[in-house]
């Protein structure tokens, strides 16, 4: 089919056919049709990619506030002025 799109080409090695045979179980609709395997493949990677990728700044956003102000009262008033006097121009 025409198209103006990039078009992709992938061999079938032992670990695409293991993927595909996966795929064939949890979809079984489709067991006859790699193509479509092949795309719902690509499909439920990006979502746990995507799924992953949220996680972590979740988690990341999670630990800033969890440790936030943790060193309050840590430094004497001035510190940073102080430390940044010694620093070359």
């Amino acid at each position: 089919m025409p198209t103006a799109r990039p078009r992709h080409s992938i061999t079938e090695t032992d670990e695409i056919s293991r993927a595909l045979e996966a795929a064939a179980r949890r979809w079984p609709d489709d067991r006859e049709r790699p193509g479509k395997l092949l795309l719902d493949l690509v499909r439920e990677g990006h979502r746990a990619i995507a799924t992953s990728a949220e996680r972590a700044g979740e988690d990341r956003r999670a630990a800033i506030i969890d440790t936030g102000g943790a060193l309050t009262g840590a430094y004497p008033a001035g510190y940073l002025e102080q430390l940044r006097g010694d620093w070359p121009e």
